[in-house]
């Protein structure tokens, strides 16, 4: 699929067996209610993913699964993390044999990263596979951050197509666009006010709330689309509570749980992350049935 991406492109929960094998009826069933949901794309091991906590061969199991159960009707953009610039490259080349549409591409970082070595790293992955590439900056998570000027220098890369940025800074993101003068797409997080990302020239977003609400996610995108503004922040405003739940409570658990009050067998987040305490699911029930998601 070539088509340029954009839209609602959830992360996607990793659904595990209890002993650690990837629940694949679980995952297809999530993806093709994603889809039917009219999400744009689907992003496997995002941070909602936990890619952090899974092995090679789980992440080689879940781009698998979410290749086969999108089957073409939505780009499938997965994820590559890794500390080493060789292992990044390996996983990207392997992504893109299982059918993946595009990388998703995250530096993790034990030692702090000049930005040389970070622009080195991510044009490493760019060069991988040839597949359009989403660079990600996460500054609450990431030791080596992207630099404005890192990423400038980036989006000259003829694959590196796309920014995903969870900064919350929406006045970055402008100076980015302004900088990269059309050479790469911007895509919100959560925890930015979406509505106003789109104003500036966002593309959609990325991001793992996307996952417990897709309808009315793809509701507020079609509403900026359509330019009814007014209308789009008023949904916007509903919204913001989960946002604000994902922020308060552990990202990945605040997902499991809401998917699994709608459902789905995801299971806990993996350990050592806690689920959700019986109040804070309560919370995030009660949320969910002011939304309609439940």
């Amino acid at each position: 699929m070539t088509a340029a991406l954009h839209g609602v492109i959830p992360y996607i929960a990793t659904p595990l067996h209890d002993d650690g094998r990837v629940n694949r009826p679980v995952l297809t069933r999530l993806c093709e209610h994603l889809i039917g949901a009219g999400v744009h794309g689907l992003c496997p091991l995002g941070s909602t993913g936990e890619f952090a906590y899974l092995t090679r061969d789980q992440k080689a199991d879940v781009v698998e699964t979410v290749v086969k159960a999108a089957a073409g009707r939505v780009p499938v953009i997965a994820g590559v993390a890794s500390t080493a610039t060789a292992d990044a490259v390996s996983q990207a080349r392997d992504w893109a044999a299982l059918g993946a549409d595009g990388i998703l591409a995250v530096m993790e970082a034990y030692f702090p990263i000049p930005d040389s070595g970070v622009v080195d790293y991510f044009t490493a992955v760019a060069d991988a596979a040839n597949l359009p590439v989403t660079i990600y900056t996460n500054p609450n998570f990431q030791r080596s951050d992207l630099s404005p000027g890192a990423i400038e220098t980036l989006s000259h890369h003829p694959r590196i197509a796309y920014l995903k940025d969870a900064s919350t800074n929406t006045g970055r993101l402008l100076s980015i666009l302004n900088r990269t003068e059309g050479r790469i797409g911007i895509f919100a997080a959560s925890s930015h006010i979406t509505v106003a990302v789109m104003m500036i020239g966002g593309l959609g977003w990325m991001s793992g709330p996307s996952c417990i609400v897709p309808r009315q996610s793809a509701e507020l995108y079609r509403l900026c689309r359509a330019g009814e503004w007014d209308a789009a922040m008023v949904l916007q405003r509903r919204l913001w509570a989960v946002n604000e739940a994902f922020a308060r409570f552990n990202l990945a658990a605040a997902i499991k749980a809401g998917l699994t009050l709608q459902g789905f067998d995801v299971g806990p987040p993996i350990a050592p992350q806690a689920p959700l305490s019986d109040a804070q699911t309560g919370e995030l029930r009660t949320m969910l049935e002011a939304l309609g998601a439940l």
